[in-house]
């Protein structure tokens, strides 16, 4: 499963979706959902047949059978994004929808249309006399953006997706990881003298390749970067010397050699597959990598994941995604919808997104798969900070991707690609207003 995220290519992965609303459960008289224990409406960012579908159905019959409440779902798939702002106008709204965060802030926070969710953080989770606020670090919804309240609190987080360099734990010549980017390139210089490339990349992957950019200037600049960057409606903020070094560290990078030949001609995922083969020692991808990539490790492969080493900045922020339950101001249902939240925080329940969708979840005392403890460790050890500080897609779509595309290809230097950055967002910002 390639986790969603907000630019077209992953919006694009498994856009089929099914339609048919489902819904969970039994029918009886009338009336009777609303006299048992209410009833409200689930517009999921999954397909019926995906694992994560698979755990919250089986959440979901577990509490229509305990509360009585009555949840009609609809796996609408990832074109809930293009749905969900249609329906709110229409006042057609669902009560309870799961997204990405960036997608849930670009739809509705943003806007001021998500219900703040602080209500659900007081619940007590079902059996376990914690409240919902105990079990779900606040690290994490404290790094989302604010809509225009001041709120954050409009996400309930369920699965953790964060970046990191994936490699094969057995290989001889990573016994030791690199803990700097210097000590980085000083082993990907000694891979490159034995032959073996250092990084596996399919040139048609942008947004994976770019998270190298993205973390590498918030290892040059601290968490924020970027999205201070991106908001400078004249350009000017990419002369800083701070951000000129991170994408020069990139067009170093690419010079140097060290990505595995015929990249820029791949197409996803042969070149992830020729590093699942031991072709390439690294690969930069979030941490739906080893389930993605299962069916193509080479024996013995014992899959572990690295941060991106810090730079002389020392910062150590870890890229974070987060899927989760969000409610529209105008549901007409919400406060079943913000129960069944509380609910599937229980550990027996959430536990699944771990052993059954193969995923982390925000719960610490819930063990990440075995492939992704590095992952959960390094997401549990340092600060937070959203993927792409937030960029809107839009964004990325127009300006930062294309520059970047050229970089990693090698078509350019760094000079350049903060050039036609500048000029494109210039024109972004017009147009946007």
């Amino acid at each position: 499963m390639r986790a969603p995220m907000g630019t077209a290519r992953f919006l694009a992965a498994g856009v089929a979706a099914a339609l048919a609303l489902t819904a969970c459960g039994g029918g009886g008289e009338k009336g009777s959902a609303e006299e048992k224990g209410g009833q409200f409406t689930y517009w999921s960012m999954w397909k019926e047949t995906e694992p994560q579908a698979k755990v919250i159905k089986a959440a979901i019959d577990k509490f229509q059978a305990e509360t009585g409440t009555k949840v009609a779902v609809e796996w609408q798939g990832r074109d809930i994004k293009t749905k969900i702002g249609p329906a709110i106008a229409a006042n057609k709204a669902p009560d309870l929808i799961d997204q990405g965060a960036d997608q849930i802030f670009t739809s509705l926070a943003s806007t001021g249309q998500a219900a703040d969710l602080s209500s659900v953080y007081d619940m007590e989770v079902p059996g376990e006399g914690k409240k919902v606020a105990d079990v779900l670090p606040s690290k994490y919804v404290d790094a989302l953006p604010k809509d225009p309240e001041g709120v954050n609190r409009y996400l309930v987080p369920y699965e953790l997706v964060s970046a990191a360099f994936y490699y094969n734990g057995a290989d001889p010549d990573l016994k030791t990881v690199p803990q700097t980017w210097d000590e980085f390139i000083k082993l990907c210089d000694t891979l490159k003298a034995k032959g073996k490339a250092c990084l596996a990349s399919d040139g048609d992957n942008a947004w994976t390749n770019e998270l190298l950019l993205d973390y590498l200037i918030v290892r040059d600049n601290g968490a924020g970067a970027l999205g201070k960057a991106v908001a400078d409606k004249t350009g000017a903020a990419w002369d800083q010397p701070g951000l000129k070094e991170s994408v020069k560290r990139v067009e170093d990078f690419v010079k140097g050699g060290y990505i595995l030949k015929g990249y820029d001609a791949s197409k996803y995922p042969a070149q992830q597959t020729n590093w699942a083969q031991g072709k390439a020692a690294f690969h930069i991808d979030g941490s739906w990598v080893p389930s993605e990539a299962q069916a193509n490790l080479a024996d013995g492969f014992q899959v572990k994941a690295m941060p991106v080493p810090p730079t002389k900045g020392g910062n150590t922020e870890a890229d974070l995604v987060m899927f989760g339950f969000a409610v529209p101001k105008k549901a007409k249902n919400p406060e079943p919808a913000k129960k069944f939240m509380a609910y599937f925080m229980r550990k027996d329940l959430l536990s699944g997104i771990s052993t059954e969708a193969k995923n982390i979840t925000p719960r610490a005392d819930i063990p990440a798969p075995a492939e992704l403890a590095d992952v959960q460790k390094m997401l549990a050890d340092n600060p937070s900070r959203i993927i792409l500080d937030n960029a809107p897609g839009d964004y990325l779509d127009k300006v930062f991707t294309p520059a970047f595309n050229d970089l990693w290809l090698g078509k350019t230097t760094a000079d350049q690609f903060v050039a036609k950055v500048k000029e494109a967002q210039v024109t972004y910002w017009k147009t946007a207003g």
